[in-house]
């Protein structure tokens, strides 16, 4: 406890210098992506319904399976939660600059494979989406 008041007390006294906007800067976009990619997930739904489940003979024409909405938008957002544990442990045992560079790797990769997703049916089609998300 003592040890904590310390550092509280240091960061208190400390000059704003460069590092400190550095730091405000990069937590923010890190906030700013997982906000933006948990905010377009429930566009992503409407428009893959509109792609994949489109029948024009339905009373609601292209629109997911509640089953297909709940796997998308489970899968978005506990994939944010364990990936944020994940990469943040990680960071705490490589290095922050080290896991930062592997997560921005991960997430161009996995985002083209997300836009190229493939299956033959629906169902694999939606199942390979929600991996690479």
């Amino acid at each position: 406890m003592a040890n904590q008041l310390g550092v509280l007390n240091a960061l208190d006294a400390a000059k704003i210098q460069w590092y400190h906007f550095t730091a405000i800067v990069i937590a923010g976009m890190g906030f700013f992506t997982d906000a933006y990619d948990l905010f377009s997930i429930s566009l992503i739904t409407k428009l893959l319904g509109h792609i994949y489940y489109f029948d024009a003979l339905s009373e609601k024409p292209g629109t997911l399976p509640p089953r297909i909405v709940a796997a998308v938008n489970g899968v978005a957002f506990c994939g944010t939660l364990a990936g944020q544990l994940f990469f943040g442990w990680l960071g705490d045992k490589l290095g922050r600059k080290r896991v930062y560079g592997l997560t921005l790797m991960f997430m161009v990769i996995f985002s083209i494979a997300f836009g190229l997703s493939f299956g033959k049916s629906l169902d694999g089609v939606m199942a390979t989406l929600c991996f690479f998300k």
